[in-house]
């Protein structure tokens, strides 16, 4: 059968493959085109394993809540390139991922990946095509689900999905009624990166190190040894103030602590609130990005 530009015009709107590799694949296939569409997944396959080994270390954050604010979740998605993260299909790729991660517990990557795509196959199969596709690693990195009793969630996207962040508060409140307090708090979140909520959810370890630190900082600034039982509960409590949301300055308004501005909202409402989680994604966090020697990876491309 003649392989006709409106053949491989066809094929490559239903694989997205490059027009060059339509045309051999229907070649191959004599112009069978169900075959033709086999021997490109087949060759896509190929081609994202390959691609597994480069560094994802760019890519987007989505977050996604049920309708009543009950639930929510939030993923990270990375890719190679800033490009590929603002792909649309990439886009909404990870937007309704983060929906399926409501379906999920927080840390099993795995169960995600295995969990079916709106009908289009696995959600690690639609990657792997969407790899083969646009031409560059992906990793579905990581997510966390939400879901406490009587807690509403609420959250905020930054800096086209590079960080986002959910908080959740404690109420008997409606989302409607504590949205613009929860946008505020994980707006807050996002700017000034607590580690903690508050000093009850400390890690011990954590502050265990950072007191050593501090005391060898005032023994270097040359106070006495004996003095340091003295001193040490008033730096540790100011680090406490910096890294603990509800101790912190809140950025809108620096003459109120986080807590101070809940608890006066919460007053207005006349409904309790009182923030008790919060999850802050960057992306790329933690990911040690590969240097490439451009003129190498050239050599090594013209050389495949």
């Amino acid at each position: 059968m003649a392989v006709t530009a409106q053949l491989v015009k066809e094929l490559r709107e239903m694989t997205g493959a490059g027009m060059m590799d339509c045309k051999k694949a229907l070649v191959e296939t004599d112009g069978n085109i169900e075959k033709a569409v086999e021997l490109l997944r087949e060759m896509g396959l190929t081609k994202s394993a390959k691609k597994a080994g480069r560094v994802a270390a760019e890519g987007l954050v989505k977050i996604a809540f049920n309708d009543t604010h009950a639930e929510a979740a939030v993923v990270e998605v990375n890719a190679e390139t800033d490009f590929v993260a603002k792909n649309p299909e990439f886009v909404e790729f990870v937007e309704k991922t983060a929906q399926l991660a409501m379906t999920k517990d927080s840390d099993d990557v795995e169960g995600l990946l295995k969990a079916d795509y709106y009908g289009e196959g696995t959600v690690e199969e639609v990657l792997t095509a969407k790899i083969a596709k646009i031409g560059e690693n992906m990793k579905l990195r990581r997510f966390t689900h939400l879901n406490e009793e009587g807690v509403i969630y609420s959250g905020y996207v930054h800096s086209n999905g590079k960080i986002g962040v959910l908080v959740g508060i404690k109420t008997d409140a409606s989302y409607a009624e504590i949205e613009t307090v929860g946008k505020d708090i994980a707006m807050q979140v996002a700017s000034m990166n607590p580690k903690f909520v508050n000093e009850t959810q400390v890690d011990k370890e954590w502050l265990d190190h950072e007191t050593e630190i501090a005391k060898q900082q005032l023994l270097n600034e040359g106070k006495k040894p004996e003095l340091l039982d003295r001193i040490i509960p008033g730096k540790v409590k100011g680090i406490l103030k910096e890294v603990c949301l509800v101790d912190q300055k809140f950025v809108k308004n620096g003459d109120l602590t986080v807590k101070a501005y809940v608890d006066e909202e919460a007053k207005k409402l006349g409904k309790a609130m009182e923030i008790v989680s919060m999850v802050r994604y960057e992306v790329g966090e933690g990911i040690e990005k590969k240097e490439e020697n451009f003129a190498e990876e050239v050599a090594k491309q013209m050389g495949n």
